[in-house]
């Protein structure tokens, strides 16, 4: 029998860096920091207006955009979010709009629960010490600039 809820978000989020998660062999996959650098696919929906274009373009650069590449059944998913998110740029938009595009967007990975529920985790660059911070010297304790002084006898 499945172990965990009914729903894919009850229960903890398994944590990449346990013993358990070790066993069942679940990792994150870092997605590269610089994002996708290939140009966007088509896009899927008709009747693309300009703006929407706009978005659909930017939102192929992240690194989440790695993923969907491999993924052409999310790409539907992506036009959606691209044509509500346009949509609820207007004055007029109904409030629901802001709810749609926030799941959407947790869905597609792009909100830090929505990596963590895709498995995926953005990779960081590892930057080393600055010239000026490795000829700096170590830094002291505070605790070594004190001085134990005796009391005086007779009692406080």
């Amino acid at each position: 029998m499945p172990t965990g809820g009914a729903r894919n978000r009850s229960g903890p989020a398994p944590d990449p860096l346990s013993g358990r998660s070790d066993r069942r062999g679940f990792k994150l996959t870092a997605l590269p920091n610089e994002g996708y650098n290939d140009e966007p696919p088509a896009f899927p929906l008709p009747g693309v207006t300009k703006r929407e274009s706009v978005v659909w373009t930017a939102l192929w650069t992240t690194p989440q955009a790695c993923a969907w590449s491999t993924q052409s059944w999310r790409w539907l998913s992506v036009a959606d979010l691209v044509r509500l998110q346009v949509r609820g740029e207007a004055h007029d938009a109904p409030v629901n709009i802001a709810t749609v595009v926030r799941q959407l967007r947790a869905d597609l990975g792009l909100t830090p629960a929505g990596l963590k529920e895709n498995g995926w985790a953005i990779a960081t660059v590892e930057v080393g010490p600055t010239p000026a911070e490795s000829a700096a010297p170590a830094r002291v304790s505070s605790r070594s600039k004190l001085t134990v002084v005796k009391a005086a006898s007779g009692g406080a």
